[in-house]
This record gives C-alpha cells, structure tokens and sequence, in this order.
C-alpha cells in the first residue's frame, strides 16, 4: 500500500499510514515561491560615486577587469585600466571604446568593476547614464556575483540592468540570466524597451532586488520582472552578493552582429552616478 500525502499547509506534509502499518509523523518542508513582503529601501545610498572629481576612478571603489581574451562573447577590445578608456572629469565618469592597436588587439575599452569594494544582496541599484551612438558599441551597465557560489557562469547569476547594442539606437534591454534560463538557451527573463534619446540624453537605469523579484525600471518606469519562482538556484540564484560593472565592448556574438563602424570612434559611455541603497529586513 502506497503512503497517502496530507497537505497541512502549501509547506507542510504529513505520512501517515505507509505500508509498514506504523504511522510515520515525520514533516518534509516543500520549498515553494517566497512571497512579496512589499519590501522597501533606505533613501540614502549605503555605496555610490558621484563622480565628482577628476583623474582615473576612486581605487576605494572601482577596480579593472583586463585583457583581451573576447569575455565569452567574440568581443573584439582590450580591456585597460588607462585613463584614455576610464576618465572622471566634471562629475561625469566616461568609459571610452578607441580604436587602436593595442596588446594584438584593435581597440581598446575599459571594464570597470566593484568587485569586493562595493556588494550588495538584495536592495536598489540605480544609474545614471548615457549610451555611446554607433554600429559596433556594446555598453552595458550589469551585475554578476561576487562569489560565484553556485559555480561557473551561467549557474551564479548574472543581472543586467541596462544593455545596449549601438545598431539599434534607442533600444534598451534588461535581463537576468541562470542556469536554467539564459541566452544560449533562448529563454532568458528580459524585457526590452525603446527609449528616445538614449544615445544623447542621460536616462535612470535601476533595479529592485528582494527575495521575492529582481524588478527593472527606466526613468521610475517599471518594465521587467524576474520572479523568484522558489525551486532553488538553478532558477534563482539571485541569494547572493552581487558586484556592478560598467563596460563598453566593440564587436562581439551580439555587439558585432551587423559589423563595426570604424568611424564612430573614439565612442563613449557617461555615467552621472551610481548608488546602492539597502532593502529594508522585514
């Protein structure tokens, strides 16, 4: 005789009467989606640069990715810590894509990262910037985990709170990627959004994180949810601390899908701000 399940709550489940004719009182915790809580945020940034001084990013907070390996991605840059691809000048940060030869590459760019000077688990996330015009630039404004916990990418997460393709002038995308559902797969959680002015006007970039939903906005607009769906990491491994980046890469599987324009360049990325504001425990 097979055992009979009782549901006592959506988390609880009591057997009773198995075969063995004992009754087993034993409780299994069934994890299931966490619920919204309607979590709130500081209003004052716990990290941020404003950027207001001059010279190369404040090594308190910033630190480089380098190299040209193509980061997964077919990328076509050299990734520097130089101040021609990374400037703070009136209180505007600008990552700058060259092109030149440099280390056997032909342009070059920066990758800035908070990385171990700047994590976050959970809370509010914003940035504001300007993307660089021109068929060939990749700029993105993202996250990945500081830790890599879950292991090797996809499988720890990745949260991309603005990216832009430069053959698509005013098109914004948000996405969050994980194991089970990221771009090679064709189904990662993404939204996209036409925004005027994105390639000459600065635009508020920002997401919500909580236990419950990554949610993104632009312009306090909201635009894109990725849902905690409760089944483990493979689906949500958003439980950890997470670093940003601001880059801006030419070519690539998707950048470089419809060529590089050699004309556009020096091409160039502004950053206004960025801030990292606490969610508040419930």
């Amino acid at each position: 005789m097979k055992c009979k399940i009782s549901l006592i709550s959506v988390l609880v489940v009591l057997f009773t009467g198995c075969s063995s004719g004992q009754k087993d009182r034993s409780v299994i915790i069934i994890p299931g989606p966490p619920q919204d809580l309607g979590w709130e945020f500081e209003t004052t940034p716990f990290w941020y640069d404003e950027f207001d001084y001059t010279g190369l990013p404040d090594p308190v907070k910033w630190d480089y990715d380098l190299g040209g390996s193509g980061w997964g991605n077919n990328e076509l840059q050299y990734y520097t810590n130089r101040i021609e691809n990374a400037k703070v000048e009136n209180g505007i940060l600008t990552i700058t894509a060259r092109k030149e030869n440099f280390e056997e590459k032909s342009y070059t760019s920066t990758r800035l990262v908070s990385r171990k000077k700047g994590d976050l688990l959970y809370g509010r996330v914003e940035a504001r910037a300007k993307v660089p015009a021109g068929r060939g630039t990749w700029p993105a404004i993202w996250m990945l985990p500081t830790d890599w916990e879950y292991g090797g990418w996809p499988k720890s997460g990745e949260i991309d709170i603005m990216e832009h393709v430069g053959y698509d002038p005013e098109v914004i995308h948000m996405s969050t990627h994980c194991e089970a559902y990221y771009w090679v797969l064709n189904n990662q959680k993404t939204a996209t959004r036409k925004v005027p002015g994105a390639i000459t006007d600065f635009q508020l970039y920002r997401v919500d994180w909580t236990p419950f939903a990554i949610k993104g906005y632009i312009n306090d607009q909201h635009i894109f949810t990725s849902y905690n769906e409760g089944t483990g990491p493979a689906v949500w491994p958003f439980d950890k601390r997470f670093h940003i980046i601001l880059n801006v890469a030419v070519g690539g599987s998707w950048g470089g899908a419809q060529g590089v324009d050699d004309n556009i360049f020096p091409a160039s990325m502004e950053i206004d701000y960025v801030r990292f504001y606490k969610m508040i425990p419930k």
